[in-house]
Formats: structure tokens, C-alpha cells, sequence
């Protein structure tokens, strides 16, 4: 939902990107989850509020700017209880991110690796699932929008696979 900046003055508050649009529905939530070390662990947010283009927070535990410093590009997510339901063909980006991607005709084009909003729509980062060239190269990664209907033709959340009409897609 967001990644911590900088530490902000020297009382434990940090800068924090909220990916949510608009950014401040992030300030809705009292407890937050930071990944630290590979694993997220839910800290209760003392106060926050909108500074600039970003948000300041004040966390638990988190009282002077050496400790504050130290979350800096710590990513910010809410638990999953905590986020409203999705009407049909709506998806959290997080339930996207490792699904496999098929053509029109059932083969793969490799798994999502991320999402991006691009401000038109949002795309697929794709990366391919052919095993690095013996030079260690490796190919690319796609991009495909996020068009459900024009594009994308069906997200299966179930069987972990989503079809897409890409004719963009060079054949591999």
C-alpha cells in the first residue's frame, strides 16, 4: 500500500508514498503491516496525516529518528481483513503477483512479477519462464495492460492462471 521514506524530524516520525489512490485512504487504517526482513509485522500507526505529496506517521515503538531511519524503504501493507471487498473483475494487485499468464491458445508467457500503474491503466510486468541463456542472460520481461475484456480475458484466482488476447506477444 506504501513504502516508508526518510525519517522525518528526530522524534520517530517518517515520510510514507501511499500507493492508494487517493493516497490519504491510507490514514483510515490504525494498524499497518511493515515488512521487515522478509516477513510483515502488524505495528499500530500513533498518528498520520497528509504533508506535502506524501504522509508523516508515527508508529509504536518507533520514538527517535535513528529508529525511524531504519524503516526507510520498509514496504507498507494493511491486513487482508481490513481491506473492503472487490465487486467482479476487480482485483487486489497483491492476488495478481505470481499468477501465470496464457495466450489465447494456452501457452505461457510466464508469470506476473508486478503490477504498475502507468496512469492510462495499470500493467503486468511479466516475466518469462525460459531458464537463463548459457551467456547468463535471460529474456525480458513483458509488459501487458491490464485491460479485463480487451486484453485480459480471464482471471482465474483458483487455478492461478490468467488468459490474456495479446497481440503484442511475440511467439517464443
Amino acid at each position: 500500500m506504501g513504502t516508508v521514506g526518510r525519517a522525518h524530524g528526530v522524534r520517530g516520525w517518517v515520510r510514507v508514498r501511499s500507493d492508494m489512490d487517493p493516497a490519504e485512504d491510507l490514514l483510515r487504517y490504525d494498524t499497518w503491516l511493515l515488512e521487515c526482513a522478509g516477513s510483515w509485522r502488524p505495528v499500530r500507526v500513533r498518528s498520520a496525516r497528509p504533508h506535502g505529496t506524501a504522509l508523516v506517521a508515527h508508529f509504536d515503538g518507533v520514538d527517535d529518528r535513528d529508529a525511524a531511519a531504519a524503516l526507510a524503504g520498509t514496504r507498507v501493507g494493511l491486513p487482508r481483513e481490513a481491506l473492503p471487498a472487490l465487486e467482479d473483475g476487480q482485483y487486489y494487485w497483491v492476488d495478481l503477483i505470481g499468477l501465470e499468464v496464457l495466450d489465447e491458445v494456452g501457452r505461457s508467457l510466464g508469470t506476473v512479477r508486478e503490477m504498475i500503474e502507468t496512469g492510462a491503466n495499470d500493467v503486468m510486468v511479466i516475466r518469462p519462464c525460459v531458464p537463463a541463456a548459457c551467456d547468463g542472460t535471460r529474456a525480458e520481461d513483458r509488459i501487458v495492460p491490464f485491460l479485463v475484456g480487451d486484453v485480459v480475458r480471464e482471471v482465474d484466482l483458483a487455478a492461478g492462471r490468467i488468459r490474456v488476447s495479446w497481440s503484442g506477444v511475440d511467439d517464443a
